[in-house]
């Protein structure tokens, strides 16, 4: 009895040992690769590096190692380099608000792997190794050589977390291809620092994987990690003040708007189709230069980019300054989320000043127009003349106008060929509320440029439909309400057709009158006959009717339900059937043990399988078999170059490329590499393949690039080869209309639990449909 009352409860709240919460609390801050170097680099920015290199083994799995030039750390600050809560940005809680370096999570890095460091400070002889343990402690000081400067080592990242160093070991190209990409915004951003990594994979030769040349400008700085290529497609970030539209689609007052409080500079792409990226693989945002994602911002860019160029998106690199108060950075343990006052007015800025930078390189029709002179008497010939000389097509006169009158004629003989429709009219610029909004005035521009053929076109499209509407309108007694005034009039038509609106003498005089005179002559009322119809009615026969149907809907109720939807019965005895007969699927194996009941249609195999009743496509079943042993065994053929082509990809993308060339071997594509060749210059295209009239190039190359980076190692296809092989698979596959035996009929069957994806045909098609299931029906 007094050992158990001496015992804790079970459920006691106890403080956790201080090893397990400096595990857990670390182990919250650095979750991936990315985030690991991220931090090593972050503190070499902030010893004042102006070379930083970046090594890794086995793509970062076994070892991460950042070597730089900045000052060193000072013997003092050996103990407090990995301890938890041990900083010399910080001495109380208010200094956070103007911290403006980075900082070095030591503690964290301690925790999850072995941690060695080797610094030399600016004022010390001779370097000194310190090796810390998973606690953070410092257990080994030694003398090494070494310049000014640190390197800190991590081996076997995420060993003392075995389920996440399981994890990152079989993701760990994913992990890498993550890395490269925040190290990629730092060599941007981080002007007047020379950054290089490389990799070495077993006891390979060590690769290249970016360099930059540690230019003070950020546009060198794009150019060196991706190449002149991208160089060539970049706009300068011009910053204006956002317009009274966007600040009212923003809820924001412009009186209360705080002036000068962003400063935004980089490089966006240009809207034209085909610059652009096929992903948003290459897009770096900043504040104050501190790499981050701005969820919002990133969408404004995009939205806007999308305006004039909506199938790609963007190359973006852009520094948001602001005012360090304005600005919280210490929202999650990476610093990539970040909050910002006055956040609407930044999208605001972003906003107009991308539409205003698009704008200006929107290609419009830029055209001279003079509008037409209006007046209560209307234009003369003259005008008219003058206008449809400038603006009619010979291809755009009548052809129901089976002699026109001379000006006609005249009209079409002077318009010079191939002159648009569409001339004197600039996109947006010119809208029918510009013209005159007299009544009598002439027809607006608007419908003359782009309706009108004729002088006598233009009265008889503009004056005679709208007052036979006004008139049938205003005649209501004599139109039935659901007559169709296009439809029931054609004898007005033909009048209107075969009756020369002037006569002779007014053809070849000017069009000195007005066209409400013109209208006056031409406008003569519309008489429409009333058709009576009768028709047959009878109560009786109604009243009938109705009985009938209440007599079989009654006798409806009373019959019992010929079959029922499910077998189970509700209640708690038969849960288990029941939630059996929910969850039924058919997996691939099944295919071979189904049962061929025939063909319907010609088009379609009837299969059974315990009491399931299924329908295959026999096209899309065939065509998915047919394209899938293509896009497995087919070996394109290459067709050589005269000459090697140079490809110009990132230095990423090319070791990309190296590490999966059997991949574009089988898809036709032959290198040339130089392992000692410069970076982003050790590949050269020597063949590209070719089939039939399908060629293909630097572009698929790209594509396949861009999938293998996420899936290495993964035999893929160029969207277009998949495209290549599905028109194959289609032509040569069992067409809708053949007659098919049951050995056919099972032969198709059995493919389909050989494939991979048998659900669907190359073009999204399904392949199968349950029919029934015969359990469910009634046996009597």
């Amino acid at each position: 009895m007094s050992d158990a009352c001496s015992s804790e409860p079970a459920g006691a709240i106890r403080a956790i040992d201080k090893h397990s919460v400096h595990q857990i609390c670390s182990g919250q801050v650095v979750l991936t690769l990315a985030t690991a170097v991220k931090e090593l680099v972050e503190n070499s920015i902030d010893a004042g590096a102006t070379n930083i290199d970046v090594k890794l083994k086995e793509c970062g799995a076994e070892q991460v190692e950042v070597s730089d030039n900045g000052k060193g750390v000072e013997e003092a600050n050996f103990e407090g380099l990995t301890l938890k809560h041990h900083t010399s940005k910080l001495r109380d809680f208010s200094d956070l608000i103007h911290v403006e370096t980075f900082g070095f999570r030591g503690e964290a890095l301690s925790s999850l792997c072995a941690l060695s460091v080797v610094t030399c400070h600016e004022s010390s002889q001779v370097g000194t190794k310190l090796v810390f343990d998973h606690k953070g402690h410092l257990v080994q000081r030694s003398p090494h050589p070494r310049q000014q400067g640190t390197t800190v080592s991590l081996q076997q990242l995420f060993s003392t977390l075995p389920v996440r160093h399981k994890e990152f070991q079989r993701n760990i190209k994913k992990e890498y291809a993550k890395m490269i990409h925040v190290l990629q915004s730092y060599c941007i951003i981080s002007t007047g620092v020379r950054i290089t990594c490389s990799n070495q994979n077993g006891q390979g030769k060590r690769s290249t994987v970016l360099s930059t040349s540690g230019s003070q400008s950020m546009r060198d700085s794009i150019g060196a990690i991706f190449g002149p290529k991208q160089l060539q497609s970049l706009l300068p970030f011009q910053q204006v003040s956002p317009t009274e539209n966007i600040i009212e689609e923003y809820g924001l007052q412009n009186a209360d708007l705080p002036k000068q409080l962003y400063s935004i500079t980089g490089f966006v792409s240009r809207g034209d189709h085909g610059v652009g990226r096929s992903a948003t693989d290459r897009q770096f945002f900043f504040i104050n230069n501190r790499p981050c994602d701005p969820l919002k911002v990133t969408k404004v860019v995009n939205e806007v980019y999308h305006m004039y160029n909506r199938h790609q998106y963007p190359f973006v690199a852009l520094n948001i300054a602001v005012a360090s108060e304005c600005v919280d950075v210490n929202v999650t343990p990476d610093k990539r989320q970040i909050f910002l006052q006055e956040e609407k007015l930044l999208l605001a800025i972003l906003k107009t000043s991308l539409i205003s930078m698009y704008e200006a390189g929107v290609n419009k029709i830029n055209l001279n127009y003079t509008p037409l002179p209006t007046s209560n008497s209307g234009p003369t010939q003259k005008t008219l003349q003058s206008f449809f000389k400038d603006s009619v097509k010979p291809s755009t006169c009548s052809p129901s106008m089976k002699s026109p009158s001379k000006p006609a004629r005249e009209l079409t003989k002077a318009s010079p060929v191939g002159r648009s429709v569409l001339d004197g009219f600039r996109y947006g610029s010119v809208s029918c509320a510009d013209t005159d909004s007299e009544k009598d005035s002439a027809v607006s521009s608007c419908d003359v440029g782009v309706t009108m053929t004729t002088p006598e076109e233009v009265i008889d499209s503009s004056s005679v439909k709208n007052e036979t509407f006004k008139e049938a309108s205003e005649k209501s007694d004599t139109v039935p309400e659901d007559t169709d005034l296009e439809t029931e009039a054609p004898e007005a038509k033909r009048a209107r057709k075969e009756n020369p609106h002037f006569p002779a003498e007014q053809k070849s005089s000017t069009f000195s009158n007005s066209f409400e005179e013109s209208s006056s002559i031409v406008d003569a009322p519309v008489c429409l006959q009333r058709r009576t119809v009768p028709l047959q009615f009878s109560f009786q026969e109604l009243a009938g009717r109705m009985r009938r149907l209440r007599e079989q809907q009654k006798q409806r109720a009373g019959e019992e339900l010929q079959y029922r939807r499910f077998r189970a019965k509700i209640n708690p005895g038969d849960n288990q059937s029941a939630e059996e007969e929910l969850k039924k699927e058919i997996s691939k194996d099944m295919f071979k043990e189904m049962e061929i009941i025939g063909q319907f249609n010609l088009g379609f195999i009837i299969t059974k399988l315990n009491s399931d009743i299924f329908m295959i496509d026999q096209h899309a079943t065939d065509e998915k078999y047919n394209f899938e042993m293509l896009q497995q065994h087919t070996v394109l053929q290459g067709q050589k170059l005269i000459v090697p082509q140079k490809l110009h990809l990132t230095a990423v993308s090319e070791n990309v490329l190296i590490e999966n060339i059997e991949i574009f071997q089988k898809n036709g594509f032959e290198f040339l590499v130089d392992e000692d060749a410069q970076v982003m210059e050790r590949v050269k295209l020597v063949s590209l393949p070719t089939s039939k009239n399908w060629t293909f190039g630097p572009a698929d190359i790209e594509e396949l690039i861009f999938m293998l980076s996420d899936s290495p190692g993964v035999m893929c296809r160029p969207s277009r080869v998949r495209q290549m092989f599905a028109s194959r698979a289609c032509r040569k596959s069992v067409m809708i209309g053949t007659a098919l035996s049951v050995s056919e009929m099972k032969k198709l069957v059995v493919h389909m639990g050989q494939i991979e994806h048998p659900w669907n045909c190359p073009h999204g098609r399904p392949t199968m449909r349950h029919l029934a299931n015969l359990d469910i029906i009634s046996q009597d």
